[in-house]
């Protein structure tokens, strides 16, 4: 018995030694002993990298003990190195052998298959280029490149497959073949939870726009995520203006299509009760601070629509008065109280001092063509001055605006010791640039056509100059104008024209005439809304090819003349847009005086107002007027060519020129000294999607003009009165791709029998 138990634990201890040597032999291929020493080290394989770059990367060495775990790190950091596409480690006696299996080298990288997107855009774009090592990591990291590039282009249709050519000595061509696809538009763009607002309204307060024939110029109907974002913080700034403070997005969802033809776009959003303005205050730590003149800042009033875009700039200019009058750390916090029970916001503007930080440097990079003063000029402070977050982001809104900057960030920073901050400016370039041809019709001016070059940030000093010339059937005019921004170096403006003009008026009264001179001319702004303008101007005019016919008012008008005139203009403009205007006012008011040596000497002033409101939504109203009065000094008379002509766009239903003092004999106008217009006018839908830009328009106009200008002498042969002319109509106006389109059709409700009508007018213009 004890000989079977001595057999057994014999036969036991053989089996667990061998298990234990062939474990160990598994976890080192070719190895025959688990942890024995090094002797030696051989590369295999390797063709172009040095033996002893591999070697650098070994954690085991010739007379170390081999290690399973320093083999592994080994095996990574070579195959880190991008060198190699396949590694192996292996003990074969006491010889540490390195295969290796380098990665080829690409000869040429070439794009086939897109022609939307050049191949210097896709190069720079990827990462793998000649004369580097092949990696299939980086080439499928270059196609989901390239992808970006088509998806932000609209193109999530578009596919891209790399192909290996292989050449001797270790070579490959690297072929990315791309299949383009459409453009993947956005074909519906819905909301879910506006009760207020229509679809279409809302459509026309963001970015994205539904694909549709008419958008081929533009890029906003292809599907982009940042663009969504974007989209998001308008559809909230948009509600809060108009009230809505409990206003959420809830979610802005973009499915593709089935047939992935275009996407679906749905904002999910809450709009919450509308509020007004409740009690609206402003209170202060700071001793000798008047309230009663800060309240005077205030943009808002109880009862009013609440509009946090009110709020910030009340915030902004509370900021900027405390601080010019001495305060340098000043905090303007505007305390919000809902009263949801009568839906009202009580605001409070509470000043208080603010944390004592200085700006201890701004730094700016990124600027390789701008002059360093150009851009530190628009900044609301400077360094040594009080840190103020409005301050600085008011200083990035204004640097955005030159124009100048594709992209514009400013970040605080610690300074030097815990009281001082700098400020890192990051400014990213784009052209300034610009050439442009334009083409259009009106029944004023006939068919025009232009060209215009502009550099608005010249030599990187920020200034501007054009060269522009307007060809036209009826008028010509060629222009050089310069414009210094910050002359000497203080916030205003300062530039000169010269200009030299052709008009041809003999349906009107004729006559040609052409003028040339040139115009000094420097502009300052008062405040954000408020602006003034001073010009001087010595022009010379000549009318010429007076026909036979042509009334003696006229003849006598013939030759040269010359003007030198000192104007002024003072403006105040809060419309939110140029061009199809929803809100604001305009009031402007020009008074000039031409002096000797001038052959003509007069005053002239004119005025003009406009003020828009929108009475429910989508429709606008809008009334108008504007007068003016020139009269002559010294004895002098007045030339055609300074005098006013109504009619056309300044009157519709007339002809231009077509009201006013006008010779008996052979109908020429002659122009007048006295003039007044105005209009009433409401802009309506027409039904059509709201993103087309097609706005309906009624109108009713009237004015009139008079007064003859020194030339009593031929009273007995001019037809004019002080009567007031009425004119009614309907008309389309379109922001079309091609430029601002106008259509009128007008009827005169009152008017004199010699004056000369024009139902229908049309105009649009374009610049590419």
């Amino acid at each position: 018995m004890s000989l079977i138990v001595r057999w057994a634990v014999l036969a036991i201890a053989a089996i667990l030694a061998f298990g234990g040597t062939a474990q160990a032999q598994r976890g080192t291929p070719g190895a025959t002993a688990a942890g024995g020493v090094i002797t030696a080290v051989q590369i295999q394989g390797n063709v172009r990298a040095e033996p002893e770059t591999i070697r650098s990367y070994l954690q085991l060495k010739e007379g170390q003990t081999f290690d399973a775990a320093a083999a592994d790190r080994s095996l990574k950091a070579l195959f880190a190195t991008g060198l190699f596409s396949d590694v192996s480690i292996d003990m074969q006696g006491s010889t540490l052998v390195v295969r290796v299996t380098e990665n080829p080298i690409i000869n040429r990288v070439a794009f086939e298959g897109n022609s939307k997107i050049d191949d210097d855009k896709l190069r720079d774009e990827i990462q793998s280029k000649p004369r580097q090592v092949f990696t299939r990591a980086r080439v499928q990291s270059d196609v989901e490149r390239i992808l970006s590039i088509y998806r932000r282009s609209g193109r999530y249709n578009a596919s891209v497959e790399p192909k290996i050519i292989k050449l001797e000595q270790g070579r490959v061509d690297l072929v990315f073949e791309i299949n383009e696809g459409d453009v993947t538009g956005v074909q519906r763009i819905s909301f879910v939870g506006n009760e207020h607002f229509s679809d279409g309204t809302l459509r026309g307060k963001i970015r994205t726009t539904e694909s549709a024939w008419w958008r081929f110029l533009s890029s906003d109907d292809r599907y982009d995520p940042d663009r969504l974002n974007l989209d998001r913080e308008l559809l909230r700034k948009f509600y809060l203006s108009e009230g809505y403070a409990d206003f959420r997005v809830i979610s802005a969802v973009a499915e593709l299509a089935p047939n992935r033809q275009g996407f679906f776009i749905t904002f999910t959003i809450s709009e919450g009760e509308r509020y007004k303005f409740g009690k609206v205050d402003v209170s202060t730590r700071f001793q000798g601070l008047d309230i009663d003149v800060l309240k005077s800042y205030l943009t808002m009033a109880e009862g009013d629509w609440y509009d946090a875009g009110e709020v910030e700039k009340t915030v902004a200019a509370l900021t900027d008065v405390v601080g010019s009058l001495g305060y340098a750390f000043v905090e303007v916090r505007p305390n919000i109280r809902r009263n949801k029970d009568n839906l009202t916001i009580d605001v409070t503007f509470d000043i208080q001092e603010g944390p004592r930080v200085y700006v201890e440097r701004i730094n700016i990079s990124g600027n390789t063509r701008t002059l360093d003063k150009v851009i530190r000029r628009e900044f609301r402070l400077a360094e040594g001055d009080a840190f103020s977050t409005a301050k600085v982001r008011r200083s990035q809104e204004r640097l955005r605006n030159l124009g100048f900057f594709e992209k514009v960030d400013i970040a605080p920073t610690p300074g030097s010791t815990p009281d001082k901050t700098n400020l890192e400016v990051q400014v990213v370039e784009q052209s300034t640039g610009d050439i442009s041809f334009g083409a259009g019709f009106s029944t004023t001016s006939g068919i025009l056509g232009d060209i215009s070059l502009k550099e608005r940030n010249l030599l990187g000093k920020g200034q501007e100059l054009q060269l522009g010339a307007s060809v036209g059937t009826l008028s010509t005019l060629v222009n050089l104008s310069f414009t210094e921004p910050y002359f000497l170096d203080r916030p205003m403006s300062a530039g000169f024209d010269l200009f030299l003009t052709q008009n041809d008026r003999q349906a009107v009264a004729s006559y040609n005439d052409a003028s040339i001179g040139f115009a000094l001319r420097a502009g300052w702004a008062y405040t954000e809304h408020t602006r003034q303008a001073i010009r001087y101007t010595l022009r010379q005019t000549n009318i010429y090819n007076v026909q036979p016919w042509a009334s003696y008012v006229v003849q006598a008008n013939a030759g040269l003349s010359l003007v030198n005139e000192f104007a002024e203009t003072v403006s105040w403009d809060t419309r939110d847009t140029r061009l199809n205007t929803t809100k604001g006012i305009l009031v402007r008011n020009t008074v000039a005086l031409a002096t000797a040596p001038g052959t003509q000497q007069y005053f002239r002033t004119t005025a003009d107002a406009v003020y828009y409101r929108q009475i429910v939504e989508d429709f606008v109203a809008s009334i108008g007027g504007s007068v003016g009065a020139i009269i002559p000094y010294n004895g002098t008379s007045l030339t055609l060519n300074n005098l006013f002509f109504i009619g056309g766009d300044t009157l519709r239903g007339f002809a231009v020129g077509g009201i006013g003092p006008r010779d008996s004999n052979t109908g020429d106008a002659l122009g007048g000294t006295y003039f007044y217009t105005g209009t009433t006018e409401l802009s309506f839908p027409v039904g059509l999607p709201k993103e087309l830009g097609i706005l309906g328009k009624a109108f009713v106009d009237f004015g009139s003009l008079w007064g003859l200008g020194g030339i009593a002498q031929y009273s007995s042969t001019v037809l004019y009165s002080t009567t007031t002319r009425v004119s009614t109509g309907i008309g389309f106006s379109w922001v079309s791709p091609f430029g601002p389109i106008r259509i009128d059709y007008a009827w005169p409700v009152v008017q004199d029998p010699w004056d000369r009508t024009q139902n229908f007018r049309f105009s649009f213009g374009t610049r590419f």
